[in-house]
């Protein structure tokens, strides 16, 4: 509230902070004891359990307002889709070495998740593939296409454009794209303008670079049609890597502590000074 104040507050004008001294707001809900447990105007006993699914919860939490079933069963299959059991997994790596070293699932799992927190990779992409694709459309409904948006991109007039949401560093194609296809169709969403637009991206990109949309991609056109802002997306997807961190933290359990991915000395290609004596320490 302080932020969106247009009038800065004077220096030494602390009335915001005193209003919230010894308080708790919330507004998102609450306990009252003896009464109910309220979650943005439900009774979470009388009203949510055991009526609506754990993802329809997950987003009355983050944006006040309750999807439908089919919505949620579709994060549901992108959370499927971007947990995998594949311990080279650069998330999964943590979870698997928190493993070997025994630590608590609870501490692996959290670590997992918090490597796949990059801008790169993992769950915070969508922020900026949400943005661009976002700003994209209202540069299209103002006339642009989607040939120019692409080369609005190009850092070179030779080099491929970089776009969040397109191309895979490993790979050609993305194989969860063709997995969520399905599952749109198959619960009826129809497609929206973002989703549209990011097609046509898609075959400007195909055409002229090889490369197309990967599951960023898709998704954050996917929510904004849903509308969806950019960071909510982003928290709905803060631990979609959730399931495959368990898996290689449990694999790693079945194993002998210590045991992946060991090393010897002479695996390691040492550059640094040689071998020297450590100075002797003058007491006096």
């Amino acid at each position: 509230m302080l932020l969106m104040n247009k009038q800065k507050p004077k220096k030494d004008d602390v009335s915001f902070w005193d209003q919230h001294r010894g308080v708790i707001n919330a507004r998102k809900g609450g306990w009252v004891p003896g009464e109910a447990i309220y979650n943005q105007g439900y009774s979470m006993m009388e009203d949510l359990v055991g009526k609506v699914s754990f993802f329809q919860v997950l987003v009355l939490n983050i944006t006040g307002r309750m999807i439908d079933r089919k919505f949620a069963e579709w994060i549901d299959n992108i959370y499927i889709c971007m947990s995998w059991p594949d311990s080279r997994i650069w998330c999964n790596q943590v979870s698997t070495l928190a493993g070997t070293m025994r630590t608590t699932p609870v501490a692996a799992v959290c670590a997992g998740i918090l490597a796949a927190d990059s801008p790169m990779y993992g769950s915070a992409p969508v922020l900026a593939g949400s943005q661009f694709i976002r700003e994209a459309l209202i540069k299209k409904q103002k006339g642009m296409t989607a040939e120019e948006i692409v080369k609005e991109q190009q850092r070179r007039p030779s080099s491929p454009p970089v776009i969040t949401g397109y191309a895979r560093p490993v790979a050609k194609g993305d194989e969860r794209v063709i997995a969520m296809k399905m599952v749109t169709e198959k619960l009826g969403f129809e497609i929206g303008d973002h989703l549209k637009l990011g097609f046509e991206i898609e075959r400007v990109l195909e055409s002229q670079f090889d490369e197309t949309m990967n599951i960023c991609g898709y998704v954050s056109a996917f929510f904004a049609d849903q509308g969806f802002s950019p960071h909510e997306c982003y928290q709905v997807f803060t631990a979609v890597v959730y399931g495959g961190t368990h898996a290689c933290y449990a694999e790693a359990l079945e194993q002998p502590p210590g045991s992946f991915f060991p090393l010897r000395c002479e695996d390691i290609d040492y550059q640094g000074k040689p071998p020297r004596p450590v100075p002797e320490h003058d007491e006096d």
